[in-house]
């Protein structure tokens, strides 16, 4: 979906006609081109088209309908995401690959990391200059492994950070499932939540005005009863 109507005139997609009227007008009355200086007028124009054109669908009943089913289909799934997001890793993996058996054959063939084209002559080096040497390239080519790794995160991130960006950029929402660790933390925090709510309750001061009010607020003490009744 090259266009997002709801984006166009800066509303929620659960936005009410009101809302979206309301924000037509603001967006309207801003880049109308007979407002623009002759600069901007054509620029102006273009947008000025556009927030028309978003706002013939999303105030209609039945183009909204229709268009708000063009975007449900378009929306991915995580099941769906997570497939293309491992075929995008293994792509990655074996670009990783390629690269470390590339460092291998140039090790193999006596050849310096740092500069490819300064061989080593060994037969020609004394054996302790020799063995300073090795370990000197040993240490340097370990650092541009690490340094290769460190880019290749970073890259991935940075991957991974755009294909999401584009995704919605595109219209796409993003569905994420939550693991157990998640529901582990939200069951702490709402057993943390209910401790501090009952410690409060226990200050003499809270509990009196609970008390009072649940013999002076029926709809209170209906609530109150409710409860009651559950835990009793």
């Amino acid at each position: 979906m090259d266009k997002n109507y709801y984006e166009i005139l800066e509303v929620d997609r659960n936005a009410s006609p009101e809302i979206i009227d309301k924000a037509y007008k603001t967006l309207a009355k801003k880049y109308h081109p007979d407002l623009q200086d002759e600069i901007h007028k054509k620029e102006a124009e273009e947008t000025f088209k556009i927030i028309n054109e978003a706002y013939q669908i999303l105030s209609d009943p039945n183009q909204r309908a229709l268009y708000d089913q063009k975007i449900e289909d378009t929306i991915i799934s995580q099941d769906k995401y997570d497939e293309m997001y491992r075929q995008n890793e293994a792509l990655k993996d074996r670009l990783n690959n390629l690269q470390q058996n590339l460092y291998h054959n140039t090790d193999s063939q006596n050849v310096n990391p740092v500069n490819p084209n300064a061989h080593i002559n060994y037969h020609t080096t004394p054996n302790d200059t020799q063995n300073a040497y090795q370990n000197a390239q040993a240490e340097q080519y370990k650092r541009n492994l690490e340094y290769e790794k460190q880019v290749n995160q970073a890259r991935q991130q940075a991957y991974h950070d755009a294909y999401i960006q584009d995704l919605k950029n595109r219209g796409y929402q993003i569905r994420y499932k939550k693991s157990f660790s998640d529901y582990v933390k939200s069951l702490i925090a709402l057993v943390i939540v209910i401790l501090i709510l009952f410690l409060i309750f226990q200050l003499p001061f809270v509990k009196n005005y609970f008390i009072e009010l649940y013999h002076t607020n029926a709809i209170f003490r209906v609530i109150g009863n409710i409860f009651i009744n559950l835990f009793s």
